[in-house]
């Protein structure tokens, strides 16, 4: 090659990692990679940064692995840890799974980056690091020139997007109000000056309450603790792990289907993934019936009966569970839009409940406050607003009034998938025509490559991983969907690398 190729790679957060692994595993021809990431949680990301070791990660090790190919790779890592340790840390006492915590994964996560980096060292790479913050980008006629918030400028051949997840968001215009909480996360410092009896509001009931809870009840708190949120559904509870192959619902035979049909629709897919339970044995029927009923029954029994079946022989929610984030970002571009549509407004959050569950030994705590008449949880949530002689005052939809000490956001971040601290580059992309919003969130991008598209055109020279695809390619954010679009990233940019190579050598003559 007459020049090394250069990759600009905006964010360090697991994305990053993941992508630095898939490139130090490939091929290469080597060039230079630069990772840019102003924040203190530089490999970590906001996920698994320094915290109590009560939150744990909601996944076995074997779905965490950042090595493509590989599914064992934290597993060894966590067994060395063990070994050097001590102690054996993550077993849940409901199912005997190991849900490590998050701030131990983070650990994995630097390890794993470095060793990387220090793979493409040897084989002729250079490596930078820089602590600064992307805020906005040119497309330039063959390289992509990046801007930091300190004025310089860089132009790399390619550039990846890894920019992340956002913050919870402030529905109700709370902040700064004294007792308010927006951004729960690192617990172990925005939790501390929660007084042992202090009433607690939690907004929202996902994951980020869950964790709340658990950190709660680990510092010692002993007062109430309400969830407030529209629907009131809580994360579902994983059962223990079974090993199984998917064998009809992959990605070759979504594929292969989508070649041979003018439309896709959820009719197809259901086929397929019928095929896939009777070869199971599985009941297809009652995983739809979980999804169905999920507003239909009361939080606390769906939490009990699912408690009550971690250990159940049916492969029926693991199956959906393995086959959503392995399968679903190459099911979901060949939709109608239409159907699109369907699935987000009718099922999404059911769905995410169901496919980003909860650790068993999580639930049980839940369930025990429950018990104990020290966690609530309320549905049609209307507004929290500041009390006159402080606190807050919470409504539901029945007309009911709460009154609550703190309030903490666990709201889900916002729809549009893109960060707030990333909107200044996004919309200097959009400017310049090099991006494009997806109407489901995120940017346009191409299945096969996750090359950033304009009206329908692959722009060879930049790349969207993480959050940033969820419009295009819908579960993006689970580590083995990260691990696959970096392989595919990677196999894009050096494929592009070596056509772009053989052009220039047939364009120059011999000997010049």
């Amino acid at each position: 090659m007459p020049r090394r190729s250069s990759i600009g790679v905006v964010g360090g957060g697991a994305s990053a990692v993941c992508l630095i692994d898939a490139l130090a595993r490939a091929e290469a021809e080597p060039g230079s990679i630069t990772v840019f990431d102003a924040s203190a949680n530089l490999w970590r990301g906001r996920a698994y940064q320094l915290d109590t070791e009560t939150l744990k990660v909601n996944a076995t090790p074997d779905d965490m692995s950042v090595r493509a190919g590989d599914l064992h790779h934290f597993e060894r890592w966590l067994e060395t840890r063990d070994r050097v340790v001590g102690a054996t840390i993550g077993v849940d006492d409901y199912s005997g799974a190991r849900f490590v915590p998050r701030t131990v994964y983070g650990e994995y996560l630097e390890q794993s980056a470095y060793a990387a980096l220090g793979d493409l060292r040897r084989q002729g790479w250079q490596v930078h690091l820089v602590g600064e913050k992307v805020t906005s980008a040119t497309r330039m006629p063959d390289r992509v020139l990046l801007r930091t918030g300190v004025g310089r400028a860089r132009a790399f051949d390619y550039a990846v997007l890894c920019v992340g997840g956002d913050s919870p968001k402030d529905v109700y215009g709370l902040e700064g109000a004294p007792g308010f909480v927006g951004d729960p996360y690192p617990v172990v410092d925005k939790l501390a000056d929660v007084g042992e009896s202090d009433s607690v509001s939690i907004i929202g009931s996902g994951l980020t309450a869950v964790d709340i809870i658990l950190s709660l009840r680990a510092q010692g708190h002993r007062g109430r603790i309400s969830l407030l949120s529209r629907r009131g559904v809580l994360p579902g509870v994983r059962q223990r792990p079974v090993h199984f192959e998917l064998r009809h619902f992959t990605p070759e035979r979504l594929k292969a289907m989508a070649a041979e049909l003018i439309e896709f629709t959820i009719e197809d897919v259901s086929a397929v993934m019928r095929a896939e339970f009777q070869e199971a044995e599985a009941d297809l029927d009652a995983v739809v019936g979980e999804i169905l009923r999920v507003d239909q029954e009361d939080a606390v029994q769906r939490l009990r009966r699912q408690i009550a079946e971690v250990d159940s022989p049916q492969l029926g929610l693991r199956i959906l569970q393995r086959a959503v984030p392995e399968t679903g970002p190459d099911v979901w571009p060949w939709l109608r839009e239409e159907e699109k549509v369907r699935v987000l407004r009718s099922h999404y959050r059911t769905i995410m409940s169901l496919c980003c569950p909860m650790p068993p030994g999580s639930a049980g705590v839940l369930l025990d406050l429950v018990d104990q008449g020290r966690l609530e949880i309320h549905s049609g949530l209307q507004d929290i607003r500041p009390a006159e002689a402080g606190g807050f005052e919470v409504v539901t939809a029945d007309g009911r009034q709460l009154h609550t000490d703190r309030v903490v956001s666990a709201v889900n971040a916002s729809e549009g998938k893109i960060p707030t601290e990333a909107l200044p580059l996004v919309t200097s992309l959009m400017r310049g025509n090099a991006a494009s919003r997806h109407p489901h969130g995120g940017l346009h991008l191409a299945r096969e490559t996750s090359r950033l598209t304009v009206n329908g055109r692959p722009d060879p020279r930049l790349y969207g991983l993480g959050n940033i695809a969820a419009g295009a390619l819908f579960f993006t954010f689970g580590v083995p969907s990260l691990v696959d679009r970096a392989v595919d990233i990677v196999a894009a940019i050096l494929d592009h690398t070596e056509t772009a190579a053989a052009a220039l050598r047939e364009a120059v003559p011999a000997g010049v």
